[in-house]
């Protein structure tokens, strides 16, 4: 297992103003840890915004946003973390805060990353919030929660979690290869509340299965709890959740809001756990006067 705070090795692809390529050579790279896939894009001189994925996902999930009118006017940063997409997949480091923290520092340290605002989905709003019990908000502008957990392992973590997505129970974690995709399958049917585009769905069936069920079962065995440090924030924090969200409730940003000193809440009627895939617009929209307020 890795150690609390050894650093992540970073694999790093600048996309300049390319739109609709991930294409890139890695040209960062520091020793010790585990291996982060990065890509940026948007000018290195302006505000960043530093993306965190959910559970079984991908830097690719945002796609949308980096391949958006947003990329004009700020430097969008997006790493798998570590388990997940092309980032390292080790067998035992997915129960240690500090070792999740260093991973996002190690980020913000190797792209220069000046105050960046710190966007969490779902199971990255996890990440983010053992980012910040950590390291503090030393370096981070605002932080927006998107449809995001903060614990688990937890009686508020089982009331938050939706009910369709505890139904697909133990088939996420399954070794077999085909009742594993089976359940990434539904998994992927209640991320949004309408219905994916078939293509949309291949696309990201294809990442999510490059999450290996170890990194799954470990993810979803963790007990950790960061009240306090939400308690604690002093910076600026916008709650973005779908109502129609069937993985993670929407008790979870109301209790984020209960939590968090004037936080700013956002609900999307009719949309469901992916409100920047399901609502491009109004998401970037919202983010966008979010971040220009700070």
């Amino acid at each position: 297992m890795s150690e609390p705070g050894e650093t992540a090795r970073l694999g790093y692809t600048y996309r300049g103003r390319a739109r609709g390529s991930w294409h890139g050579e890695p040209h960062r790279d520091r020793g010790g840890g585990v291996d982060i896939r990065v890509d940026a894009t948007g000018p290195e001189d302006a505000r960043p915004i530093l993306f965190v994925h959910g559970y079984s996902q991908s830097r690719l999930s945002w796609v949308k946003q980096f391949d958006g009118a947003l990329a004009d006017d700020y430097r969008l940063v997006a790493p798998d973390v570590r388990g997940h997409g092309e980032s390292g997949k080790p067998r035992d480091a997915y129960d240690d805060a500090a070792s999740w923290a260093d991973d996002l520092q190690a980020v913000v340290d190797e792209l220069g990353l000046d105050d960046p605002v710190f966007v969490g989905w779902s199971y990255g709003g996890l990440v983010i919030s053992d980012y910040l019990s950590v390291h503090g908000t030393d370096d981070v502008a605002g932080v927006n929660f998107v449809g995001a957990i903060s614990e688990k392992g937890t009686e508020d973590a089982a009331r938050i979690a939706g009910e369709e997505f505890v139904a697909l129970g133990d088939p996420l974690a399954s070794r077999d290869a085909t009742e594993s995709v089976a359940a990434l399958s539904d998994f992927l049917d209640i991320c949004v509340a309408g219905e994916l585009d078939p293509r949309e769905k291949s696309f990201m069936l294809g990442f999510n299965v490059a999450t290996p069920p170890h990194v799954r079962e470990a993810l979803q065995a963790r007990t950790v709890v960061h009240e306090e440090t939400l308690a604690a924030l002093d910076v600026p924090v916008l709650l973005t959740h779908g109502e129609e969200d069937q993985v993670v409730g929407t008790a979870a940003a109301e209790k984020h809001a209960d939590l968090v000193p004037d936080a700013e809440t956002s609900f999307y009627e009719g949309v469901g756990h992916s409100p920047f895939w399901e609502a491009p617009e109004r998401f970037e929209r919202e983010l966008r006067a979010f971040v220009e307020s700070l």
